[in-house]
């Protein structure tokens, strides 16, 4: 079982940043992936970023050279720096974790980008 407890979301302007972090209850060397989803009102969650447990990562198209995220195995942590964000960036953010072949989800942070 892995529970995960995200943090770091709000109310920013546009043009502004906000930083997600994602807190494993467990170890998460041995994860092979980690990920933040989004999901607007009305709309379909949606992959936002990836990382894998050797450090190799994805990401949506909207999210490339505005978005960053990182695993800190050591902090069992998984976090998302989010740069020039735009009004449409306004979400519920959700970690995701796939470990022994089973997902998990974290219960999801609000961001809300004002324009």
């Amino acid at each position: 079982q892995v529970q995960l407890v995200e943090s770091g979301g709000g109310l920013v302007q546009t043009g502004g940043s906000l930083r997600l972090s994602c807190k494993a209850s467990v170890s998460i060397t041995g994860i092979a992936t980690l990920a933040w989803y989004r999901q607007a009102p009305g709309e379909q969650r949606e992959l936002v970023a990836s990382v894998t447990a050797d450090f190799s990562t994805n990401y949506a198209d909207y999210a490339k050279g505005r978005f960053t995220i990182s695993r800190d195995n050591a902090k069992n942590t998984v976090s998302l720096q989010m740069n020039s964000l735009k009004y449409e960036d306004t979400a519920v953010y959700f970690c995701y974790a796939k470990a022994s072949g089973l997902n998990y989800w974290g219960q999801g942070t609000q961001v809300i980008v004002s324009s």
